[in-house]
């Protein structure tokens, strides 16, 4: 129990010779049969010669960044980059609109977790408005910011 009065399901083993210890979570939205679970699988873990805390610490890093790692903010560095390499300013301006174009359906998603039926959707609202080489000049633009983050080690594929 903590001073606060939360209680929390933790587990308290060595690693590397050093004591450590691991939240589950807390009590009651943790159930005991649940952290029992979580518990078993460390066990295991460190049977390995693993660390279940660094693991753990890890995985929240990693997820930290991946919501960083928007669509916009790919794309824009994207832009940047082409900026850098000399690409002329109708490409920029142009690269700047399909950033726009974006921006409501697809922008404030993760790179990482955009999947192909977003694409789509979003390509759709575009092709509507009876703009169909917009439509497809805009899948391209998608499709190298996609590859982009795939260089970069954001995403792991073109939707």
């Amino acid at each position: 129990m903590r001073p606060s009065g939360s209680k929390l399901w933790r587990f308290k083993y060595r690693a590397q010779g050093k004591e450590q210890k691991l939240s589950f979570g807390a009590y009651p939205q943790t159930t005991l049969k649940e952290a029992r679970l979580r518990r078993d699988e460390a066990r295991v873990e460190i049977g390995r010669g693993g660390d279940p805390a660094r693991k753990k610490r890890q995985a929240k890093i990693e997820a930290i960044i991946r919501a960083g790692d928007t669509f916009e903010k790919v794309a824009q560095e994207y832009r940047a980059k082409c900026e850098a390499e000399g690409f002329a300013t109708a490409t920029l301006l142009k690269a700047n609109w399909f950033i726009s174009l974006f921006k409501r359906d697809i922008g404030h998603r993760p790179v990482a977790e955009i999947a192909p039926h977003e694409m789509l959707v979003a390509l759709k609202k575009i092709e509507r408005g009876g703009r169909r080489e917009s439509a497809r000049r805009a899948r391209s633009f998608a499709s190298r910011v996609f590859r982009y983050a795939a260089a970069t080690l954001r995403a792991e594929h073109d939707p």
